[in-house]
């Protein structure tokens, strides 16, 4: 079987004084997941918001992956009608 698919990631990234906040939503035609990173500049640091938006954007990627792995699991679970759990 061949199948093409696409599925939609956006990343949403906000920042507001030292703190940058960054929203990973990954859109499946069966599905939504979310994930969130918050990144917090120490007032020592210099103020370079790539770095930020990096750490956020990382972060809440990250989070969304664990989702995504552990809808897999479940998804598993309800088939074999057993408790599987997914490592990396």
């Amino acid at each position: 079987m061949h199948a093409n698919k696409s599925w939609q990631l956006t990343v949403d990234i906000t920042e507001q004084d030292r703190y940058t906040e960054a929203e990973a939503r990954l859109t499946t035609p069966d599905n939504t997941l979310t994930g969130r990173g918050i990144a917090r500049r120490n007032p020592r640091d210099a103020d370079v918001p790539s770095i930020g938006d990096e750490l956020a954007v990382s972060r809440a990627l990250a989070e969304l992956a664990h989702g995504l792995l552990d809808a897999a699991a479940q998804e598993i679970s309800r088939i074999e009608h057993r408790k599987v759990r997914l490592t990396h």
